[in-house]
């Protein structure tokens, strides 16, 4: 297999257009060391990411939802393993996290069929725009619209050039390789 065009860059060619980015959450991850081959999309990319990741109107948790189904959904490995991590440090149990794979119950369920049919039919219907926005707030249902466009941009990419998963993620992930695989093998089983 041919190596990467865009393998995560090393601190050592960090781009000298943006020397703060590397210290920060850009140098943090090999998702964004990858798109630091284009330093200005980066630049760009930061303000966006804080919004969309950190200060959303889900919260934390439903963040998570939204991100794990998405990234199942993109059939990107990067993104399952980070966010089962993630999901994991804000408590989420293994069952949770394993339900986001088909069809959980509860506000988890509405994210997940909401997510779907972003996926599947590029918008949410009335009726379900509806009761999500009753479920979770409008400013919520517009911020999930804006984080699976978001996460899918980032699938691309990892997809596109091969990203490796992060080595602290992929340790973790040797403690319990069924929740942090994108297809367990009792999902590849039933295949």
């Amino acid at each position: 297999m041919p190596s990467s065009p865009c393998p995560p860059i090393s601190d050592a060619d960090w781009p000298e257009e943006i020397p703060d980015l590397r210290e920060g959450f850009a140098g943090a991850l090999n998702v964004y060391r990858t798109m630091a081959h284009h330093p200005a999309l980066l630049r760009a990319w930061a303000p966006l990411r804080q919004h969309v990741v950190k200060e959303n109107a889900l919260g934390p948790e439903l963040t998570e939802v939204v991100i794990l189904r998405a990234g199942l959904r993109m059939g990107s490995a990067y993104e399952w393993a980070h966010h089962v991590s993630r999901a994991l440090a804000l408590g989420f149990s293994e069952h949770r996290i394993t339900a986001i794979r088909g069809t959980p119950e509860g506000v988890d369920g509405l994210i997940v069929n909401a997510v779907d049919a972003l996926f599947d039919e590029r918008m949410l219907t009335k009726e379900q725009e509806a009761e999500l926005a009753e479920a979770i707030g409008r400013k919520a249902v517009i911020d999930l619209i804006a984080m699976v466009g978001f996460y899918s941009v980032l699938g691309y990419l990892l997809k596109t050039y091969d990203t490796p998963i992060d080595d602290t993620i992929q340790q973790e992930a040797q403690k319990q390789p069924e929740l942090f695989s994108l297809m367990p093998r009792s999902t590849r089983a039933a295949n």
